[in-house]
């Protein structure tokens, strides 16, 4: 996963922090909606509006720490968004300890767990951007992306069978603590890092809160991959509840069965996410951006119509592959191009619009599709998610654009 080229120790504790926030994240996934089907005894609409609430509450509270994070060393700041996610989550298994976890709390979990996780995500793209050079970006961004499938592929079956064991509560528990030990290895990474050439005003200014929006909306090329993402995020995202339901629920799945077929296909995001530099240089940026683009909005429309036991494991874990493979080729591009086209004193306010609009709009459709599922069903409002994907692709830029920053070898081939 390393690959060849030595990127230094300080980015190396990053990545070590990254990965273990990512395997304690993957390790409780689906631990929300478990805890409120079984425990909370939660319907479709409610574990939809989980979901959604918390992502569309979380981003609206995000919005002012895009200038928050813009003009403060990053490092502090991913300390503590680490600490603030720790202390979130780690409330629930309290909570449960004490007879008095609820739908309520799981609700504000969600909500400070989505806004940190926005003013991480700005934080650490930005500290990226100043750490290395422009030519070991897209090398990082594989690597990021690389771990996170990894940590997909091993942690849901690992969390599958501990909730199995030990119930729901105990992997939210371990989420917990991966983001106390990804803030100690922030921590660790030592260095200086200037302070931002700009001082943070007095008070919030409106130009600031929008900077983010404006960089976005005025670059040709940004703007439809901005649309494009927050359209393809949001429409494979407002499934998910409704797969959760359906699977663990109608199908009658066991938590680890449910855990498996998403997790094999991960397999396909390492392959993808290694890939993605060699393709990259032999290709060019653009039309890796645009084939990927289109591949990934081709697999969903099958997840209507699963059906019990084996087969309907193995159509899953189909369409899953050929999904997974396509979003680890198409993200460390868009990443690493995001990051080329964004100066530095503007880095944290445009990752923060990018995410805050992305979390908006799988609120929004979350919440949509939870509703159109009570209305015509589950496996309908599915497939009309699938159906919607394939119109996606026209949202992709059609300019050819060569990108700032590119190797010569790179923007020959664009």
């Amino acid at each position: 996963m390393a690959g060849r080229r030595t990127l230094g120790r300080r980015f190396g504790l990053l990545w070590a922090a990254f990965a273990v926030s990512s395997y304690g994240t993957w390790l409780g996934f689906g631990a929300f909606p478990l805890i409120a089907i079984t425990v909370l005894h939660a319907g479709p609409t409610q574990v939809a509006a989980l979901a959604a609430m918390g992502r569309a509450v979380g981003a609206v509270a995000a919005v002012p720490l895009g200038p928050w994070v813009e003009f403060r060393r990053k490092r502090p700041v991913m300390v503590a968004m680490d600490l603030i996610r720790f202390a979130a989550m780690a409330s629930i298994p309290v909570a449960f300890a004490l007879g008095r976890l609820s739908f309520a709390q799981l609700l504000v979990v969600s909500v400070v767990g989505a806004a940190a996780n926005i003013a991480f995500g700005a934080a650490s793209g930005a500290y990226l951007k100043g750490l290395l050079p422009p030519e070991d970006l897209l090398v990082a961004n594989s690597r990021f992306e690389s771990t996170m499938w990894t940590a997909t592929l091993t942690g849901p079956p690992l969390g599958g069978a501990a909730i199995a064991m030990f119930g729901p509560v105990t992997t939210v528990l371990a989420d917990a603590f991966s983001y106390l030990l990804s803030a100690l290895g922030i921590r660790a990474m030592g260095g200086t890092e200037p302070h931002p050439a700009r001082k943070p005003a007095a008070r919030l200014r409106a130009r600031d809160l929008l900077e983010g929006w404006r960089h976005i909306l005025t670059h040709s090329s940004l703007r439809p991959l901005f649309f494009n993402g927050i359209v393809v995020n949001g429409l494979i995202m407002a499934t998910e509840p409704l797969l959760a339901v359906l699977l663990l629920g109608r199908l009658g799945l066991a938590p680890w069965q449910y855990g498996l077929v998403f997790a094999v296909p991960c397999v396909g995001g390492l392959v993808g996410a290694r890939l993605a530099r060699p393709l990259v240089a032999r290709f060019g940026q653009r039309n890796m951006i645009l084939t990927t683009g289109v591949l990934r909005a081709c697999w969903s429309v099958p997840l209507a119509f699963v059906g019990p036991g084996v087969p309907g494991m193995v159509l899953i874990m189909t369409v899953q592959l050929g999904l997974v493979t396509s979003c680890a080729l198409f993200n460390p591009v868009l990443s690493t191009y995001r990051l080329e086209h964004t100066d530095p004193d503007r880095v944290a306010r445009t990752l923060t619009a990018w995410s805050v609009s992305s979390s908006a709009a799988i609120a929004t459709l979350t919440a949509g599709w939870g509703l159109l599922a009570s209305v015509i069903g589950l496996r309908p409002a599915i497939a009309a998610a699938g159906i919607l994907l394939l119109a996606t692709p026209l949202l992709l830029p059609r300019r050819e654009r060569a990108p700032r920053g590119a190797s010569a070898e790179a923007t020959s081939v664009m």
